[in-house]
């Protein structure tokens, strides 16, 4: 198998786990990506998470409001620089967060790197998305109340 088909499977293992976060199960996204304290991710609500234990959490929260969820890359674009490939796309996304649903098309940039002869995903960043962001905004308690 050519490294670029390497890296094509770990890119259909992270989405068919993203697929899963989107339908309320963010346990599989462990398999995909590496758990070292340098992997970030920039969600398309916003904020930046850095180390494993923050972007996992983060895909965790967004999996406890998750519903009925797919999504798809489109436009793959794949380059390989020894072990680290970047791989850049457009995200065909459908799903409900809290009851609402949410569709659109997200730019995304997810950088892959091999560990232990393992594509490993240490980085991904989707385009801002002003509609999921004011979703998530209702779905909080306002600050200060028990």
């Amino acid at each position: 198998m050519s490294t670029h088909e390497e890296v094509r499977k770990a890119s259909t293992q992270f989405y068919a786990a993203l697929n899963r976060m989107l339908n309320g199960d963010a346990r599989p996204l462990s398999d995909i990506w590496s758990h070292d304290s340098t992997v970030t991710t920039m969600h398309p609500i916003g904020g930046r998470q850095v180390g494993w234990n923050e972007v996992l959490e983060s895909w965790e929260q967004v999996a406890q409001v998750a519903s009925d969820g797919k999504v798809e890359l489109k436009d793959q674009l794949i380059r390989v620089a020894g072990d680290v490939a970047c791989e850049v796309g457009v995200e065909h996304a459908e799903f409900k967060l809290g009851g609402q649903k949410i569709a659109g098309q997200l730019r995304v940039t997810n950088i892959y790197q091999r560990e232990a002869g393992a594509w490993k995903i240490t980085h991904h960043h989707a385009d801002l998305t002003p509609a999921m962001v004011e979703v998530l905004n209702r779905l909080q308690p306002p600050s200060g109340r028990a």
